[in-house]
This record gives C-alpha cells, structure tokens and sequence, in this order.
C-alpha cells in the first residue's frame, strides 16, 4: 500500500455512511455513488444484510466502485470506502 491510499484510509475513517446498499443492490446506488463522488471524492458505502446475499461484502464493493469507474481503498466489516 503506498502513502496515498494510506492517506485516503485516515480521511476515510472519520466520514461518515452517506451510501447505503440494501435489497436492491448495487444497481439502486450507482446514480447517487456518481453524484457524490463529482463532489467528494471519498465516500463511504455500507452494505446491509439484505444487498450481502450470496457474495462477500469486498465482492459487492468492488463491483459498485467498478460501475462508477472508481478505486475500492477499504473495507472493513460491511462498509466500504471508494475513491475516484
């Protein structure tokens, strides 16, 4: 890991959830993770239970951060930290 993405790990731990993934998945959250990262360029997604079905939460994760051709930093537990 180099300083950079160390960098964006400690920014990343005081942010809040501002994408929460749920029962419809990834393709419900695309449109807003877009917005967001246009004006933040880190943004911390939570996955809940129901979006967890049948893959690991860093599966989910990098196919969100990939739909909006953004870097995957983090995650921990259920929740993920992307970047673009």
């Amino acid at each position: 890991m180099n300083d950079h993405e160390q960098e964006l790990k400690r920014r990343a731990h005081d942010l809040d959830v501002t994408v929460w993934v749920g029962k419809s998945g990834v393709d419900a959250v695309v449109d807003e993770l877009n917005d967001q990262l246009a004006n933040e360029n880190l943004v911390k997604v939570k996955f809940l239970r129901a979006a967890r079905a049948g893959s690991s939460t860093e599966e989910k994760a990098a196919d969100l951060a990939e739909r909006v051709n953004a870097q995957l930093i983090d995650t921990r537990g259920h929740t993920a930290v992307i970047h673009r």
